[in-house]
Formats: C-alpha cells, structure tokens, sequence
C-alpha cells in the first residue's frame, strides 16, 4: 500500500513536472544590435574582448561589427539608425552635436592620448624643439596624431612651417620611417612597435604627456533602448575588467584580431598601451578626461566650445554599470 501510493506520487509529480517544462517560456533570445567601428584598430581592443571573451553575450546581446572606414561614416550609421551604436573618437559626435544631431556617448573604449612620436636611432631628442628643421611624417587629416601633433608644436612655441610635415595615410608612417625617407614619425600602435622591432626609439608618448584622454567612446542616438544599451556598456565594462585581470588571454584575443600581424609586435603594442593607460580601467568617462580630449579640437578650430559633460555623457549606463561590477 505504502509502495503503491509512493509510486502513484512519483507518477504524478513526473507527470506535472513534464506538463510544467511544456508550458514554460523559451529562453528569452538574445537582442541584436550592429556597432559600427572606424577602423578595426589595435585601439578598439576593449570591444574585441567584450565580443570574443562572451561579454556581450553573456548580457544577452548579439552583436554585429561592422567597419564604416572613417568616423564620420560610422556616426552616421548611427544617425541613420542602420547601426545601434559606433565607436570612434567622441570629437565626431561633439561636432555632430554641436550640429542638431541627437547624439551622446555612452561609455569608454579608449582612455588614454594614444600617439608617440618615433625616431632614428641617430636622432638626438631632448625637447620639442629639436624638432625644428626636421622632416616629420604624419597621418593625413583629420587625424588626431596628426591634431595632436600640431598642439604640441603650438604649445612649445612652435609652428606647423617650422618643421617639414609630410602627411601619408593612417597606418602607412612606418614605411617613409623606415625607408629613411625621414627620420621622425607621429603614429598609432602597431605601427610603433612594428618600427621599435626594426630599432627605432621612443622619444615621446602623448599618454605620459596628457593623462587621462577620452580618445575614443562609445556614441549613440539620445532614443537608443536604454535596457539593451545598459547590456552592452555592462558588457564592455566586463571585459576592461577581465583585460587587467587577464593579460595574457586578452593578448591571445588581440593576436586572434590581428592574425596579419606579427604576434610578437601585438604582444608589444598591447603591453605598451595597458602600461601607459591608454585602454581604460573602467567605461568612465570622467570630465576631465572630455575636457582635456575636446580642448585640442577647440584649439584647433574643430569645435568652438566645449561640449556639455551633463548631458553629453550618459552617466546613468556608466554608473549602473559600474555598480555590478
């Protein structure tokens, strides 16, 4: 009697279980969103972790990447409403702001000034004025090496005539370098340590110079879902934290993104840039890290104020973020 009570229980509870799993939701699927990148840029690596390392998914967001070539085009998808979200310099959504665009940005990707300045091994480089005179390659406007480049010129008494500025496309500096067609060169990772491997030298990173730099951001639409856009600043701000916790794995996701490039160069540019504090510690934006990034676009005639930081930088995904973490 007791057995067969205890069966028809076990029957029974199997029999509501299984009725239960037939009538219970489906996973809720995942929300699709495209991000829109300049360029696919050793810079951008925060976003790479946060999509190859499962941070976004683990958010419950699937997410597109998609290469526009210029920031300016990668904004404007964002405009448009063809892409969710895009990552260049905050420059180009200030100006686009400053327009009548409806746009901010919503978190960090790149925190530090992240231009050297590289030389011969000949060169002999104890301030910036030695550069007087010199042949200097750079990339073609409107870069901010290049932006950045002539704000130092200017801050040391200098003038774009006083040395010989010869402008190339974005990733082509090392070859004139190189090819000791000049001695000096403004330029972004690898490209530095791409020239570092042949034996040039270090004399100068804006890193060190500036301090802390919005260099490069998450931008929006101010109508973008707030629920789905708090997953993916929760996502990147996950995978910046795993980037310092984990160094190696997150050089193995860099070489993984840049299989065309000599892994011991993408072991060297990714150590450079999280020993300078280029990549973030966190998705924070702070104000004076905009200040100091937007100035030089005001000095150089690209923006004629300052953006407004309230309303600008959407504190509310940053500090949410920041609090589950």
């Amino acid at each position: 009697m007791i057995r067969s009570k205890r069966l028809r229980l076990s029957t029974s509870l199997a029999a509501i279980l299984g009725f239960a799993s037939l009538v219970a939701p489906p996973a809720r699927a995942a929300d699709k969103v495209t991000i829109s990148q300049a360029f696919q840029s050793m810079l951008y690596l925060p976003f790479y972790v946060a999509m190859d390392g499962g941070f976004f998914a683990g958010e419950g967001v699937e997410v597109t990447k998609e290469t526009a070539g210029a920031p300016a085009v990668a904004l404007s998808a964002v405009i448009s409403k063809s892409a969710q979200y895009s990552i260049h310099g905050p420059e180009w959504t200030a100006i686009a702001a400053s327009k009548g665009a409806p746009v901010n940005v919503v978190a960090n990707v790149v925190n530090g000034a992240a231009v050297w300045i590289a030389t011969t091994p000949d060169v002999i480089f104890n301030d910036v004025k030695d550069l007087k005179g010199q042949k200097i390659v750079t990339g073609l406007m409107p870069t901010t090496s290049t932006s950045l480049f002539l704000k130092l010129l200017k801050e040391n008494g200098l003038k774009p005539e006083d040395v010989e500025m010869t402008q190339v496309q974005l990733g082509s500096e090392p070859g004139p370098l190189l090819a000791g067609q000049a001695k000096i060169a403004v330029m972004y990772e690898p490209g530095l340590d791409q020239v570092v491997a042949k034996g040039m030298k270090v004399v100068l990173g804006f890193p060190e110079r500036y301090g802390a730099y919005a260099f490069s951001s998450v931008s929006a639409r101010k109508d973008v879902d707030p629920a789905i856009t708090q997953k993916v600043v929760t996502g990147m701000q996950k995978a910046i934290r795993f980037m310092h916790a984990e160094p190696e794995k997150t050089i193995a996701i860099a070489k993984k993104q840049f299989p065309n490039l000599d892994p011991a160069v993408v072991e060297a540019a990714v150590k450079r840039m999280m020993r300078e504090k280029v990549y973030p510690d966190s998705v924070d934006i702070t104000a004076e890290a905009l200040k100091t990034g937007m100035e030089t676009q005001v000095a150089l005639g690209n923006l004629s104020a300052l953006p407004d930081y309230a309303t600008f930088v959407r504190r509310d995904f940053i500090e949410k973020s920041l609090a589950a973490n």
